[in-house]
């Protein structure tokens, strides 16, 4: 017998064996076709589950799990302290955390137009060796500026990269090993630069979860059971996600329907969380369920270059968060404090979630203080449009749109792997839909069955 111990935000998965039939959970595909990740323990397969985030797991010789048993849940016990003294108590955590993971190595950071990065940045500032980056889509928004910005005004190295256009048909089969085909492949534009990793420094420091972590939840009134599992089906169905996981369900024969199913799962995933507070229970949600299901797979595009280390998964972050009040969480009050107190230069930069404004004025983005830019930037696009050079924020446009992608995408969602599982006027009725000009809604989808074209496609080949 061997035991496990999983992380509170586990980076990797671990797989254990249960008794069941070897064969497809196509009722877990069903919920990973309509939120791009699969839900709490689910695989692609009946006899494999994922050990949960928290617990200690008892696994025989044969890797079947025996017994699981808790080790840490989520809480929300907040401390009778002041918001000056909050920021001090997560300055010096933040700090230390950093330092300990990193040590005396050269970091890399990747450096966003947000918070999470630039909270890591200033905590770095006195790190000798720190090598920074940000990109763009191209014909996209600079945010590389923003990132250069923030890396000049504490004296990092920086590199500027570029997402390239179908960057992904050259690397979708090592992409695909990598995340074993548990997120699209959209998603995790860091692929597109995996080659110049290794030349920039010798440990990452990512700013992943420091969104959910420092942000407010859904509501500060209490909630209704229906109106929190309202809250998590919009944030994490996707555009097209729910009518793909519908249209499969029914395909395969499913029992009952696939919403319901599904509002089931929900509904007992909530009722686990022995949280009052209902920004606090929704953030556990995310945590347990979104975090090391999603956020978590691709991190392995970095670790295939490179160690990594992350702050905001931390074991006491996470349990410093149980003992914040949640008014002060909301907003990023905390972020941003910490920002303004360490580096003013860097809090007058341009954040990128409320541009052109930054920490100090971003309450003026609202009418009519912004717009004049909200009107520059759209004679800007209209005029880029007419120059055929369309504005361009998301990775799935530069990697589905246009002759040459089109064809590489038709070769996965039209090959046999995928069309002995889903019957191909399935298939052909969402890419048509596609191409048909709604892309916005349907480029998920299109996403999804491509990811399991690749999985089915590298199960035959084992």
């Amino acid at each position: 017998m061997r035991t496990i111990k999983t992380e509170i935000i586990p980076i990797q998965s671990t797989i254990a064996k249960v008794n069941a039939p070897r064969e497809l959970n196509r009722e877990a595909i069903c919920v990973f076709v309509a939120t791009g990740f699969f839900l709490d323990t689910d695989t692609y397969w009946k006899n494999e589950v994922v050990l949960k985030p928290g617990t200690i797991n008892y696994l025989d010789d044969k890797n079947f799990l025996i017994e699981s048993e808790s080790w840490f849940q989520w809480h929300y016990s907040p401390k009778n302290i002041d918001f000056n003294h909050c920021v001090t108590q997560f300055s010096e955590l933040f700090e230390s955390i950093i330092d300990e993971q990193v040590g005396d190595k050269k970091v890399i950071l990747p450096l966003s137009g947000g918070l999470d990065s630039r909270t890591q940045a200033v905590a770095l500032k006195n790190h000798s060796q720190i090598h920074t980056y940000s990109y763009r889509f191209k014909n996209g928004y600079p945010e590389d500026y923003i990132g250069e910005k923030i890396a000049d005004s504490l004296g990092f190295e920086f590199t500027k990269l570029e997402v390239s256009n179908g960057y992904l048909w050259d690397s979708i089969e090592q992409l695909a090993e990598i995340n074993q085909c548990y997120s699209d492949f959209t998603h995790p534009r860091q692929m597109a630069f995996i080659e110049q990793y290794a030349k920039m420094g010798e440990v990452f420091s990512l700013g992943h979860w420091g969104d959910v972590l420092f942000d407010g939840m859904g509501s500060s009134v209490k909630w209704t059971k229906d109106q929190e599992i309202n809250w998590v089906l919009k944030k994490i169905v996707k555009k097209g996600g729910l009518e793909l996981a519908e249209n499969l369900w029914k395909e395969w024969g499913l029992n009952g329907n696939f919403k319901n199913y599904f509002v089931e799962r929900i509904k007992g995933l909530l009722e686990s969380i022995k949280i009052e507070n209902t920004s606090a229970k929704l953030r556990a949600f995310k945590t347990n369920y979104w975090a090391p299901r999603w956020t978590s797979v691709n991190l392995g595009v970095f670790e295939s270059a490179l160690p990594i280390s992350l702050p905001y998964y931390d074991q006491g972050m996470c349990e410093f968060i149980c003992t914040v009040p949640e008014e002060y969480l909301k907003g990023r009050k905390i972020q941003i404090e910490y920002i303004k107190r360490k580096s003013q230069k860097v809090a007058n930069i341009t954040w990128h979630a409320q541009k052109p404004f930054n920490l100090n004025n971003y309450n003026l983005n609202k009418s009519p203080y912004n717009l004049p830019y909200r009107i520059l930037n759209k004679v800007k696009r209209e005029f880029n449009n007419k120059l055929g050079r369309p504005h361009v924020s998301r990775n799935w446009e530069l990697q589905f749109i246009g002759a040459q992608n089109d064809e590489n995408l038709r070769g996965y969602l039209f090959s046999s792997e995928l069309l002995n599982e889903i019957p191909k006027g399935l298939v052909n009725e969402f890419y048509e839909a596609f191409k048909s000009g709604n892309t916005v809604k349907y480029s998920h989808p299109v996403s999804m069955l491509l990811t399991l074209a690749a999985k089915f496609k590298m199960e035959t080949l084992k």
